[in-house]
């Protein structure tokens, strides 16, 4: 079985997700266990729930994917109005 583990981090909304054979076996956003709204940290909480709902460990993933949208993210970080309102 090819268990997949995806990431979605730093921006809002951090998430995690597993994928089992192409079917979602888990998923959860990372606000449900920091009660945080919006939380963009890196999800480890929801990491560490969709690992023990399938009762996998690290080990036995074949791969770890990161989600991001490098124009985007340049765009973003190359806007000063952007930057000026997030260090205010």
């Amino acid at each position: 079985m090819r268990h997949l583990l995806g990431i979605s981090a730093y921006y809002h909304d951090s998430a995690a997700a597993l994928v089992c054979d192409g079917e979602i076996a888990a998923a959860a956003q990372e606000e449900r266990f920091s009660r945080r709204k919006n939380d963009e940290r890196f999800p480890r909480h929801a990491i560490e729930f969709c690992l023990r709902h399938a009762r996998l460990a690290p080990d036995q993933l074949a791969a770890v994917v990161f989600y991001d949208k490098p124009i985007t993210k340049f765009a973003r970080l190359s806007n000063p109005t952007w930057r000026s309102r997030r260090s205010a």
